[in-house]
């Protein structure tokens, strides 16, 4: 659902939409609309305040984009924040500026959201019945909808503004096509046997001190709402399961396999239409002692299914025109029909096979249709609970158990997770990072966290424990190859050093290396997208100065491996547009146009919160 939802919100302001109708249930908890005056604001743009459910919504909907990418908690919420007040600040400059959007093409919109839709038409019961849930009113819901399709409408006119010069083109290909020649060593790092003194060990200790750490950890409990659950209380008698299998006997049903052949005779400049039905005659009249194969690889204008004897494959209606579908389905197997007329000649059709549609019988099916019928009647009972999970969970913020008896559920325990890792429940990414939320750290319940489409949860903490340090002696052999190794590295980064050292100063790389029993590698004509070559290595080379007055430009690259490479750059050729960059120039633009913009518009955002009222409560920020 929120795919679908999504597919129709591509924009950068598509967040604020998704962030008001995507999540069933209140997913950010009633506090969103409701304050009690008393909370201090977190920030401040002009005379609009954001309180702390603002950002742990924002915080929430951010971690969302990042899918699944590893970033630390404060850099999520520092650009969480920031987004929230750049997406205000604008707002609030298209409002100034007068700019809008027609009711009508609101209602358009909001009538296309498959979550407010019923069979594919837009269904007002259901519309009004989501809003209610949310505590939302229609207007104030249209008009979330109306701020975010403005801020979009906005956007787009800035990104359409920009284009790329014929300047832009030839720059980017002249970059993009270089070409440079580069000789290297490479600096192994050779492994060190040397003992570091308990010295060493206890400073290298002290200095990674969250290396050697038993993460922070968390246990919950918790209560689930699932579809499966609710569908098992459904009672069910033989009479509603039957009139279920009548209402969905399709899903029940092999549909019909028909396979046709034809013979074409064309309607065109060297055949008129009288000619091309007198030949689709007389041909029906000779399939009486002839095969249609044999007839089709001979006569059919359609070569290409007329070596195959005409044959088309599987058949479906709606991909012929009209009358040729219903010609063919109207044939028994074996049976050929008249002359039909299509826009391209007179056909001659062919049922070659034929399996009938085949339904299956009720009591074959009747555990699967017992189990859907349950399924569809508990989706509203589903939908309901979550309303009254959400608000009482909220209500009852310092427990789970008045949640717990108003729905009948049972509260369940994990044990002890991290935030990386956990098991059973636990093993969900949205249900750790719920746990790990300043909410549920604070003691509360947390809001609703939907981990599927048919399944809550709402949790609470049992036990915290706190990150802490191993003992030194657990850790001390890690630290015996960790020093060690970086013993390693350092002696790998000074021998780059005297190598860099003596190239400046005039001497060969092939003398130098020889001095160091390194071998000199070459690469001639080397290009950015080079494959089998190292990428950390050819994005240094290509960001490397050019060498000045036929001296090569010397330095030195770390590597993943921690290996040292010195690096002498001798020439730089300029690229020029190939034939097949040519083939491109239209993406080129599109692309260099789209770079332009985005740059464009960031800078008009940045200029505009310079000049916005914005006050930022880095205490109350720092305590998120």
């Amino acid at each position: 659902m929120l795919t679908k939802i999504r597919e129709k919100s591509q924009g950068a302001f598509a967040g604020v939409i998704l962030t008001v109708i995507c999540v069933p249930f209140v997913l950010w908890g009633i506090n969103n609309y409701i304050n009690d005056g008393q909370e201090s604001p977190v920030a401040s743009v002009g005379k609009k305040d954001f309180y702390q459910h603002d950002v742990t919504k924002a915080v929430e909907k951010y971690r969302q984009s990042l899918g699944g990418l590893a970033i630390d908690e404060a850099s999520m919420k520092s650009q969480a924040l920031s987004k929230l007040i750049k997406d205000e600040v604008l707002l609030q400059y298209v409002h100034h500026k007068g700019l809008t959007i027609s009711d009508d093409a609101i209602r358009d919109f909001i009538h296309t959201l498959p979550y407010f839709q019923t069979d594919g038409k837009f269904d007002e019961a259901k519309y009004k019945s989501m809003l209610s849930s949310q505590r939302m009113s229609s207007p104030e819901f249209v008009s979330q909808i109306k701020n975010a399709l403005v801020m979009e409408q906005f956007q787009k006119s800035v990104l359409e503004s920009s284009f790329a010069t014929p300047y832009d083109l030839e720059r980017v290909f002249k970059i993009q096509n270089q070409q440079r020649d580069v000789e290297y060593v490479t600096v192994p790092v050779a492994a060190s046997t040397q003992t570091p003194s308990d010295d060493a060990i206890k400073t290298y200790y002290d200095a990674h001190q969250t290396q050697f750490q038993v993460p922070e950890q968390m246990s919950v409990e918790y209560i689930e709402l699932t579809l499966e659950d609710l569908a098992k209380t459904v009672e069910v008698t033989d009479e509603k399961v039957k009139a279920f299998y009548e209402e969905q006997k399709a899903q029940y049903s092999t549909p019909e396999r028909r396979r046709v052949a034809h013979i074409l005779f064309e309607i065109n400049d060297k055949q008129d239409e009288k000619t091309a039905l007198e030949k689709a005659t007389k041909t029906k009249a000779d399939l009486a002692s002839k095969d249609f194969a044999t007839l089709a690889k001979e006569l059919s204008d359609d070569k290409v299914t007329g070596k195959d004897g005409g044959d088309l494959g599987l058949f479906s209606a709606g991909v012929m025109e009209k009358d040729f579908d219903n010609a063919a389905i109207a044939l028994k197997q074996g049976e050929i029909s008249a002359p039909v007329k299509s826009q391209f000649g007179y056909h001659l059709i062919k049922v070659i096979e034929l399996t009938p549609e085949q339904i299956k019988p009720f009591e074959s099916v009747k555990a699967e249709v017992t189990k859907a019928y349950q399924k569809s009647q508990a989706e509203n009972l589903f939908y309901q609970q979550g309303e009254v999970l959400t608000e009482s969970a909220y209500q009852n913020s310092d427990n789970l158990q008045a949640s717990a008896s108003q729905l009948n559920l049972t509260i369940k325990k994990t044990g002890l997770f991290t935030k990386m890792q956990g098991e059973g429940i636990a093993a969900e990414e949205k249900i750790r990072n719920a746990a790990f939320s300043d909410e549920v750290l604070n003691g509360t319940n947390s809001t609703p966290i939907e981990v599927s489409n048919d399944h809550l949860v709402v949790l609470r903490m049992l036990e915290h424990k706190a990150a802490e340090n191993k003992p030194l002696e657990q850790v001390k052999p890690e630290i015996v190859k960790a020093v060690q190794l970086e013993q390693a590295q350092q002696k790998a980064i000074e021998t780059a050093k005297e190598i860099k050292t003596k190239l400046l100063a005039g001497e060969t790389l092939t003398k130098v290396a020889a001095d160091y029993k390194l071998p000199v590698k070459k690469e001639v004509g080397l290009t950015r997208m080079k494959k089998d070559f190292n990428v950390f290595l050819n994005e240094a080379i290509f960001k490397a100065a050019k060498p000045v007055s036929d001296k090569p430009s010397i330095f030195t690259v770390s590597l993943a491996s921690h290996e040292q490479v010195v690096v002498s750059l001798t020439k730089v050729q300029e690229g020029t547009m190939t034939e097949d960059d040519k083939k491109k120039i239209e993406l080129a633009k599109k692309n260099i146009s789209k770079a332009v913009g985005d740059s464009e518009f960031n800078s008009l955002i940045n200029t505009l919160e310079d000049d916005a009222d914005v006050e930022i409560n880095l205490p109350a920020t720092a305590a998120q």
